[in-house]
């Protein structure tokens, strides 16, 4: 489950089910906040935004504990955030890293995210198996804009590319993840944005192998052993609102449906279902912001 490092990146020290990939993402609701237009780029160019912003965040979610598996994880917790929105660092509502080129086209990025373990003690099938750890990714992302954004609209692709490194066992490397991503906006009536998401989530050989394969000498006559083979993880499809409440207080909710048929490792023997669905609410309060405006 990708966490969305704009209010999230702190919660990775204390986060628990597996890679961007894996976990479900607590703060969709967050990275469908609108995006920024170019400076110069029209009357419907996004206002600019206050160079950073110090709040507190709070998110219950219940999900699958990866995709394919059948036990789901009930997750609360509470955290501080900061965005800051300058010209080329950015913790942002959708990354923390560097923006590297911005046109009113495309976005070039190279930034962080994060994803949620598992415990194998907490899942029926791994028992006995090591527990998937808490998971670090770093890469680029491009994002290409479909259509003009507006305040009202936007309609855009992401194709992230990350390495994975799992922060519980001293940062080893766990692969690699391509996440293309379309992504379609809308502003409803008030001050409530809508989101809408549809993904394939890309696994390499490694990393699938981390989160699917059995080595033999943990296989069982129920669980034989089985090496992850690179592809297709699973295909999401997402829906989430954020909602302004008052001065500083926004509301968030996302629902999402992770596909597992039809992928690269639906026969592993730690596959037990062919998807899933994913469902959270967050509350988020803004308690200090900067007088210096930014653009987007």
């Amino acid at each position: 489950m990708r966490l969305s490092l704009a209010p999230l990146m702190f919660a990775l020290a204390a986060a628990g089910p597996a890679h961007t990939v894996f976990a479900q993402d607590p703060a969709a609701a967050v990275t469908f906040a609108e995006p920024g237009a170019t400076p110069g780029a029209g009357a419907d160019a996004a206002p600019p935004k206050p160079l950073w912003e110090v709040g507190v965040f709070g998110f219950a979610v219940t999900q699958a504990a990866y995709p394919g598996a059948a036990e789901r994880t009930n997750r609360a917790f509470g955290l501080p955030f900061l965005v800051y929105r300058g010209k080329y660092f950015r913790v942002d509502e959708n990354t923390v890293g560097v923006r590297a080129v911005k046109t009113p086209t495309t976005e070039l990025d190279i930034g962080f995210a994060g994803s949620f373990g598992a415990r194998s003690t907490d899942v029926v099938v791994r028992s006995g198996m090591p527990s998937l750890g808490t998971l670090f990714e770093f890469g680029p992302r491009l994002r290409v804009n479909l259509s003009a954004p507006t305040p009202q609209s936007w309609l855009r692709v992401e194709l992230p590319l990350r390495a994975v490194f799992d922060v519980s066992d001293s940062f080893h490397g766990r692969g690699l993840s391509f996440e293309p991503e379309l992504n379609l906006g809308l502003r409803l009536a008030g001050d409530t944005r809508l989101g809408s998401k549809l993904g394939l989530i890309f696994g390499d050989r490694k990393l699938n192998d981390y989160l699917y394969g059995v080595a033999p000498a943990f296989a069982t006559p129920a669980r034989p052993a089985y090496a992850g083979k690179a592809g297709l993880i699973a295909t999401r499809l997402g829906l989430s609102t954020a909602s302004r409440l008052g001065t500083g207080w926004d509301l968030f909710t996302f629902a999402r449906y992770d596909l597992v048929k039809g992928t690269a490792n639906e026969f592993s023997p730690l596959v037990r279902k062919s998807g899933g669905p994913s469902v959270g609410i967050g509350l988020s309060w803004t308690f200090w912001r900067s007088d210096r405006m930014e653009s987007p």
